[in-house]
């Protein structure tokens, strides 16, 4: 594995083309076709404006051991190799100078990989970003709801493509209603039980060396 990530997240958009074809009037003669009012234009709909972070909501409470234990996402690589996810521990710190810095460990061929990112804050509590090598390559992070102790739901969003987390701060199973709740956030974006990938909680990574932290912005 090098130091870029390997997990693209990809939405596939379909155009549907309606084609009208000429009416012909009795006896053959072509009428004029009846001109045609422009539907309106559908509002562009920024994904992120549509699942805005839950309230109030506190970036320093936010800090701290965080295990990931289910995705739901369309990402082809999550698609194609969902059933090999390896556990995945984020650790977030700070926030120092407006950003959040963030330690994911996960293991790849059996070697465990610590990837390094910062989180940058903005104007809006429980929004953050993650900055790509472009601006267009920006990954919106949303705080989607969190009791802080126990579990929290996090939104990885782009323009057309989103990915849902449900995050626990142990290993133990959380209670039905809390994934119950994960399960409606993911379906209310489209992703039913086939886009849902558990996460093993045991066997997470502990200390890596030096030779195996990167710094990366996965998408997925």
């Amino acid at each position: 594995m090098t130091g870029g990530c390997r997990c693209v997240l990809a939405v596939v958009v379909f155009l549907c083309l309606c084609l009208l074809a000429p009416t012909e009037a009795v006896g053959g003669a072509k009428s004029r076709p009846k001109p045609q009012k422009r539907p309106p234009k559908k509002p562009v709909v920024d994904p992120t404006d549509s699942t805005p972070p839950a309230q109030n909501i506190d970036i320093q409470q936010m800090t701290g051991k965080w295990y990931l234990l289910n995705t739901a996402s369309m990402c082809p690589y999550l698609i194609k190799h969902g059933t090999k996810v390896e556990p995945t521990v984020m650790t977030l710190t700070g926030p120092s100078d407006q950003t959040l810095s963030v330690s994911t460990k996960t293991r790849h061929n059996h070697q465990c990989w610590e990837i390094l990112q910062q989180y940058h804050l903005t104007s809006t509590p429980g929004k953050l970003t993650l900055k790509g090598a472009r601006p267009e390559q920006n990954t919106d992070i949303v705080v989607g709801e969190t009791d802080y102790t126990s579990y929290a739901v996090l939104f990885y969003q782009k323009p057309g493509k989103i990915t849902v987390k449900l995050y626990s701060r142990s290993v133990d199973d959380l209670s039905e209603p809390i994934l119950t709740k994960f399960e409606q956030f993911a379906e209310k974006h489209g992703m039913g039980l086939a886009y849902l990938f558990p996460f093993p909680t045991y066997s997470h990574c502990g200390d890596v060396d030096q030779d195996h932290k990167i710094n990366c912005v996965p998408t997925c």
